[in-house]
């Protein structure tokens, strides 16, 4: 399986999240079960088929970690040199120039993506668009809503 990029701040997370599952979550509900069968008759115990299916998604969720970690190729975009390059992980500040409206991004792997913080898929059409150009760059982006042009102002590697 070909590796995922994702940046050192994503692996971080992930891992985070895996540790609070394994030492935390996963205790947890392994004694909500075992309270709940202490209950009794297990066919009509809510509490015991509740604790079961929080631990089965909790168990997926554990799997699904480790296996993006196993094929995760982790970028640390201040090991860069800044040449003003866009790159995967890098921060790129732009100027849309039909409405002179500053648009700052940051370029990260498929799992960390969230448009609301600023951090875009590196799949995305504007992350597309925008790798491998430099600052002061014009680059036309098709989008759902049509084309946008945008300036780059400014790129970050932190």
């Amino acid at each position: 399986m070909t590796k995922v990029p994702i940046t050192r701040k994503g692996a971080e997370k992930l891992r985070e999240e895996l540790t609070r599952l394994k030492t935390a979550d996963r205790p947890r509900i392994i004694q909500a079960i075992a309270e709940a069968r202490a209950h009794g008759d297990l066919k009509e115990n809510a509490e015991y088929h509740a604790a079961r299916e929080e631990q089965s998604f909790v168990e997926g969720r554990i799997k699904e970690i480790e296996g993006k970690l196993s094929h995760a190729h982790i970028v640390d975009v201040t090991t860069l040199s800044p040449n003003g390059k866009v790159v995967f992980g890098c921060t790129v500040e732009m100027i849309d120039e039909e409405t002179a409206e500053t648009i700052v991004y940051q370029i990260v792997g498929e799992d960390e993506a969230d448009i609301k913080t600023g951090m875009i898929s590196v799949n995305s059409p504007i992350a597309r668009a925008l790798i491998a150009r430099m600052e002061g760059d014009v680059v036309v982006v098709r989008v759902p809503g049509g084309e946008r042009s945008l300036e780059i102002v400014e790129v970050r590697y932190v």
